[in-house]
């Protein structure tokens, strides 16, 4: 996503964004799209994983901290990677990302 959006980054710190601010712009972006998923996923999770669990002799209900935890495990593992992307792209030189073309 980074490296897609490199001119809008070259632009945005041309204007004078720091780089703090682009990873935050595009932190909220991705954490909607993140959010998204888990509540589509949820319901599926859940579903499959009962019907697996009845076929066991020995077993755990599920809990919703169970998938709470995923959640923001999910969301900690994409802003990691998001944020070392966004700041690797911020931190290059604006007239070479313009330049791009």
């Amino acid at each position: 996503m980074a490296d897609r959006r490199t001119k809008e980054i070259g632009i945005r710190k041309i204007l004078g964004a720091s780089v703090p601010k682009i990873v935050t712009i595009l932190n909220k972006s991705f954490i909607k799209w993140v959010l998204l998923a888990n509540l589509f996923a949820w319901p599926a999770a859940w579903y499959v994983m009962n019907r697996w669990l009845q076929s066991f002799a020995y077993r755990i209900d599920l809990s919703w901290w169970m998938f709470v935890l995923a959640a923001v495990l999910a969301l900690l593992i994409a802003l990691i990677i998001v944020s070392f992307q966004t700041v690797k792209a911020a931190l290059k030189n604006p007239v070479d990302s313009l330049r791009y073309e």
